[in-house]
C-alpha cells in the first residue's frame, strides 16, 4: 500500500492545470530561462507530454529546431523541446526541455 506522506518520494513538478507529473526535481538543470510567460526551467527529461511538430525558431541565443510540448492529460502547452541547435556552443541544449514556470507546480 502506498503511503502518500512518504518523504522518500522524489519531489516532482506537475502540470498546474491537471496535476499530471511532468518532471522530477533531480531532472532540473537550470532556472535561468525565459519563455512566453516569463521564467522557465530547463529539464533533462520530461514525462506525460506530447510533442508538437518540429519548427525552426530564432531564440535569444540563436537558431534552433524545437517542438512545442503539451501535457498528455489536459493538452496545456508547457514549453518546448530542443531538437537541434545550429551553433556549436548551444549543442548541450539538444534533447532538453524548457518548461514555463507559470505552467507547473512543485510538489514536495
Amino acid at each position: 500500500m502506498e503511503n502518500l506522506g512518504d518523504q522518500s518520494a522524489p519531489a516532482a513538478y506537475r502540470c498546474k492545470n491537471c496535476q499530471t507529473p511532468i518532471a522530477f526535481r533531480s531532472e532540473l538543470l537550470s532556472k535561468s530561462y525565459r519563455a512566453k510567460t516569463g521564467p522557465a526551467f530547463m529539464f533533462s527529461h520530461a514525462r506525460n507530454i506530447i510533442a508538437g511538430p518540429k519548427q525552426n525558431r530564432e531564440l535569444i541565443t540563436g537558431m534552433y529546431t524545437v517542438a512545442g510540448i503539451y501535457c498528455s492529460n489536459c493538452g496545456e502547452e508547457l514549453g518546448w523541446k530542443y531538437i537541434q541547435a545550429y551553433e556549436a556552443r548551444q549543442k548541450f541544449k539538444e534533447g532538453r526541455f524548457i518548461i514555463e514556470r507559470a505552467k507547473i507546480l512543485k510538489e514536495y
